[in-house]
């Protein structure tokens, strides 16, 4: 039995129409097409959310980038309402995957779900670890890491063959983010398996993994409190304990929930993605080697072309708003295209070819892939270093590595708004 027949939201596929649910087939396991079709048929079409409910699909690049930036558009659907949540598409939503009431607080109150100024309060603690110095210096150690892994990867080959998601896309990221919040190394691999279990979806797995989750950061700050660091988890302590208006319990507890999860999870799957593209197109891959230096520009167009996130989380519209001839009324969900925003022949040229030259270096990014405005991705800069970190090595440690199946047995995750390979089986050569 599929993913998508046991899925608690397959039940809406197909009851309306003309109003696409992402969980249909077509978006689902072919979403640069389907997507794509949506958008040929205009930049805002009337679809439903996973629980059903209607939703406004935003699917060109200037007008998502114009959503983005657009703060009439909340992130808090009470905040657009002006008082509570109940009866939104977000909260039908953690009703439909069992979310228990007292740990919902948890992502009423996540920098990812707020709104100015709260939003702004929250980055602004965070912020300091991930400014371009930050980054730069961190490099090092995340070259360092890689080296480690590529090194040990022949030892978890089988009958030649390794997994380059198991062995080192995920491991990579972890290590990192996980050195950098202050998470002790025995911890990291239940934090992958917890990640696994939330980005399934899946009720049961949920229901065991997010109150896990809560308890363990709970541990953690107590454990942490006795012995403080120079890590990020020290300073979000410190900041609490001085002075909690600045900083609750709760709030703290999400912050290093999201920062942990957003800062592998999706970094996983840009390399995953990334390196199943490079191995399919031997002209790009050829530049590649030929030219290091042209890796940042790379990382930008591997997250345009095959980024892992592919729409945003629903907004809300906090007054009647009128969007590229659509009136968007006030209440209203929307939720942004990021695949077919990337992939707008009204933006690029040739837009379904993978182009490692594309983006010109040292310009403004010229994707969605990490978001715009307010809620820009606040480790964009360390994904983009790992991406280059982790495709450079891999090169240079096995320039003669290839994909041990046809491009066409790659097995991916089907998860709406996520592209995600579920392995990425390599020949070291």
């Amino acid at each position: 039995m599929s993913q998508l027949s046991t899925s608690p939201f397959a039940e809406h596929v197909g009851k309306h129409p003309g109003e696409p649910n992402s969980m249909e087939p077509a978006l689902l396991h072919d979403p640069f097409t389907g997507y794509g079709e949506l958008r040929e048929k205009g930049p805002v079409i009337r679809g439903r959310f996973l629980d059903d409910t209607p939703v406004w699909f935003v699917t060109r690049f200037a007008e998502v980038r114009q959503v983005l930036r657009d703060q009439r558009f909340a992130n808090d659907p009470a905040f657009a309402r002006g008082s509570s949540r109940e009866g939104t598409p977000t909260t039908r939503l953690l009703d439909m995957l069992g979310m228990p009431e007292d740990l919902r607080v948890y992502l009423a109150r996540s920098i990812l779900n707020m709104d100015a100024p709260d939003h702004t309060r929250l980055r602004r603690l965070v912020s300091r670890a991930f400014t371009a110095r930050k980054i730069t210096d961190l490099r090092p150690r995340v070259e360092e890491i890689a080296d480690e892994l590529l090194t040990r990867l022949p030892e978890h080959a089988e009958d030649g063959v390794v997994d380059l998601i198991q062995h080192f896309a995920y491991p990579l990221p972890i290590t990192v983010i996980c050195e950098l919040v202050g998470i002790p190394e025995e911890y990291r691999p239940q934090w992958r398996k917890w990640a696994g279990e939330l980005v399934s979806r899946d009720p049961k797995q949920l229901a065991k993994a997010f109150p896990a989750m809560i308890d363990h950061i709970h541990d953690l700050v107590r454990a942490r409190r006795d012995a403080l660091t120079d890590d990020l988890l020290s300073e979000l302590i410190r900041t609490h304990d001085d002075d909690g208006s600045r900083l609750s319990d709760v709030e703290m507890v999400t912050l290093v929930l999201t920062l942990v999860l957003a800062g592998h999870e999706t970094t996983a799957h840009l390399i995953g993605n990334g390196t199943a593209a490079l191995l399919t197109h031997p002209d790009q891959l050829r530049l590649l080697t030929a030219d290091p230096a042209l890796l940042p520009r790379a990382v930008h167009e591997l997250m345009r072309w095959c980024g892992p996130v592919q729409m945003t989380q629903l907004r809300y519209a906090t007054e009647d708003i009128e969007l590229a001839g659509t009136q968007i009324r006030k209440g209203d969900a929307v939720q942004l295209i990021l695949v077919s925003a990337n992939y707008d022949p009204r933006h690029y040229t040739e837009p379904a070819r993978l182009d490692l030259t594309r983006h010109p270096a040292g310009q403004a990014e010229n994707h969605v892939g990490f978001g715009h405005g307010m809620h820009y991705c606040l480790g964009a800069t360390l994904a983009r270093q790992e991406g280059e970190v982790a495709f450079g090595k891999l090169l240079a440690h096995y320039p003669d590595v290839s994909l041990a199946v046809e491009p066409e047995e790659l097995e991916r995750v089907p998860s709406p708004g996520n592209w995600r390979l579920a392995s990425l089986p390599l020949r070291l050569g």
